[in-house]
């Protein structure tokens, strides 16, 4: 997780934002509505994948995320998930 907020402060050199994100606490944020409802999908997807619904996606999609978005977004989210349970599975980053 250190690593993915590193990489958030690189991409977005916005300290307080990947602080936040990393802290958990990006409700708070100052970020856009949409953003807010694209990491409430993220959230959902990461911790509960099973209960993702229609109305998720329709969320997304009232928010201004068309289906390739949403796709890109499902995508990357389940990738770094994917990373890191793999990581975790190998002690990785583990002191």
């Amino acid at each position: 997780m250190e690593s993915h907020a590193e990489f958030l402060r690189a991409v977005t050199l916005d300290e307080g934002l990947a602080d936040a994100i990393y802290k958990g606490e990006w409700r708070t944020a100052d970020i856009t509505d949409a953003e807010r409802v694209m990491l409430s999908y993220v959230e959902t997807l990461t911790k509960h994948p099973a209960r993702v619904q229609r109305e998720d996606l329709d969320d997304l999609r009232a928010a201004g995320f068309d289906d390739k978005a949403i796709l890109q977004i499902n995508l990357i989210a389940s990738w770094f998930n994917y990373i890191n349970r793999v990581a975790d599975g190998l002690g990785v980053g583990r002191e």
